[in-house]
């Protein structure tokens, strides 16, 4: 089963000119989809932990339905007429990571990483730390609804300046989903354009 991911509440906009940006992401796939049968109606599934904070699960809901979709899933009319289940998953991690002989500041202490609580500082040297980076993963997994059975696992993992919920979350259940509902190498690394910003 999934492990349920919590996320970063706030997204940041991500500033941008007409170039052609890429997300990459390192994708791991299990397939226990029967060959002869095709996608045909999902519904979202949602755990105990998820219904309690349901404005973020339909923003995942709403990132991950276009590539759930794309592998040839239709929404059902109800959860209870829908041929398998989708359970969803994020989780998007700020790291500061470090700057050699940089001017920056950092929160806390040990492994770079942020500690709620503790104060900002700054410092030239070894120890500053540069920009905040993200890391970022987001999974699926889809059931058949007549007996609970787990037919296709997905994941993907990416790192970059932004959290990404509007934009780069899309692009990473894109990659996720993209070789349903075969089997492929893991993990891969896989990449999908981002829209222009303008």
């Amino acid at each position: 089963m999934v492990k349920t991911l919590g996320w970063v509440a706030a997204a940041l906009a991500l500033g941008g000119c007409a170039t052609s940006r890429q997300v990459d992401s390192d994708v791991s796939s299990y397939s226990q989809w029967p060959s002869a049968r095709p996608a045909a109606t999902y519904a979202f599934e949602r755990l105990p932990s998820q219904q309690s904070r349901p404005e973020r699960q339909q923003a995942l809901e709403d990132a991950a339905r276009p590539a759930i979709e794309a592998a040839g899933f239709r929404p059902a009319a109800s959860s209870a007429n829908a041929d398998v289940s989708v359970q969803l998953a994020a989780n998007v991690t700020p790291a500061l990571y470090p700057e050699p002989f940089g001017w920056g500041g950092h929160l806390g202490f040990g492994r770079g990483h942020l500690r709620p609580g503790w104060g900002w500082g700054g410092g030239l040297g070894w120890s500053s730390y540069g920009a905040v980076r993200y890391e970022r993963e987001v999974a699926v997994l889809i059931r058949d609804r007549s007996d609970g059975r787990a037919l296709y696992e997905t994941r993907a993992r990416s790192e970059g300046l932004t959290s990404g919920i509007d934009e780069v979350l899309p692009a990473m259940f894109a990659a996720a989903l993209k070789d349903f509902p075969s089997p492929a190498v893991n993990p891969r690394r896989i990449a999908v354009d981002l829209p222009i910003v303008r």
